[in-house]
């Protein structure tokens, strides 16, 4: 495998994955469903893998290569494990953070639990009829404060606060972020799945 699709026109979340990449499998050339001619899937799962798997499965069909997709969200206790896999469109469309990340402080107004936890599904499938796509669902927990810290990230990144560094996700470099966060741990987990099925070949080899 020397390409593969990345279902997503987000850029803060192309990058992201392509640093991933770019150290793990190197030889990988990494494509935006930007550079095709296709519209957005509609994610009607309820779940993200179901979203991950729609989306990475569409693409494929669309372009005739491997793709990989994700599906993420952060979930609130207090609010019942929302936005979820609304996350992305949570005030409404046209999707926008400065919006979403408003309605999540009004909607956490007078509530002392804020325990929350970024989930990333990653789906990679060989082509739109693979029978065996890898499926990888991690988690990242933090606390959903109100200010706004940091310049980094995107998203709920600048509300998501770790404890134990004291800092939300948008204050973290991205190395910092790769290595810690949702995404980061679940492109760690495919790859080394996709180096075991003797899919890719990494740095290492």
């Amino acid at each position: 495998m020397s390409e593969l699709v990345l279902a997503t026109r987000n850029a803060g979340k192309i990058a992201e994955v392509q640093r991933l990449i770019s150290v793990h499998a190197p030889h990988i050339k990494l494509r935006s469903v930007a550079e095709f001619d296709l519209e957005d899937v509609e994610e009607t799962g309820v779940t993200f893998e179901e979203n991950a798997l729609l989306k990475a499965t569409t693409i494929a069909r669309h372009t005739g290569l491997p793709a990989l997709a994700d599906d993420s969200g952060i979930c609130v206790q207090a609010l019942d494990n929302r936005p979820g896999v609304y996350s992305a469109r949570y005030a409404g469309e046209p999707a926008n953070d400065a919006a979403n990340n408003q309605k999540l402080i009004k909607n956490l107004q007078e509530k002392t639990n804020r325990g929350a936890h970024y989930v990333c599904a990653l789906v990679f499938v060989n082509g739109a009829s693979d029978p065996e796509p890898l499926i990888v669902q991690t988690r990242w927990y933090g606390k959903f404060i109100d200010e706004a810290k940091g310049a980094n990230g995107f998203g709920y990144d600048p509300h998501f606060f770790l404890p134990e560094l004291g800092l939300t996700a948008a204050e973290l470099s991205s190395e910092q972020k790769n290595a810690i966060s949702h995404r980061g741990q679940a492109l760690r987990e495919l790859i080394n799945q996709l180096q075991s099925r003797k899919e890719i070949q990494t740095q290492r080899d």
